[in-house]
């Protein structure tokens, strides 16, 4: 099952780095809590240390955004890159598991194990295999 796509690994991350710019990385870091109350979250009247933790998140993503284009690009760390992917899969699940079973999040969020289970399994799928 590892890498049966893998001939197709720089296409997979190239459209995966498109698509989760313009849904994650670029509303988080730009407008936070716009972005929260697009995935149901309710925002208090004190929003500065929110739209400060959303700024740092969208700047982390973007790392991750930038590590894919590069290596959907030109090929560089591509391994790197998709290993990057299935930690951020694998700790995203944990994120959101947690906050299902403490009942603490909008249920978007609670749909992202389903999102996260799915990049995590065509991360697999497309994972570049040596050789």
């Amino acid at each position: 099952m590892l890498g049966i796509w893998g001939a197709h690994a720089q296409t997979y991350l190239f459209c995966l780095m498109a698509v989760t710019t313009a849904v994650f990385a670029l509303p988080i870091f730009l407008a936070p809590l716009r972005w929260a109350k697009w995935f149901g979250w309710v925002i208090p009247e004190q929003t500065d240390l929110a739209v400060y933790f959303g700024r740092c998140l969208g700047a982390f993503i973007l790392i991750v955004e930038l590590l894919m284009l590069q290596a959907a690009v030109n090929g560089t760390g591509l391994v790197f890159t998709f290993q990057v992917l299935l930690a951020v899969a694998a700790f995203m699940i944990v994120v959101h598991v947690w906050g299902a079973l403490l009942r603490i999040q909008p249920v978007s969020e609670t749909l992202e194990i389903g999102m996260y289970s799915g990049l995590a399994l065509l991360t697999i799928l497309f994972y570049p295999v040596q050789g």
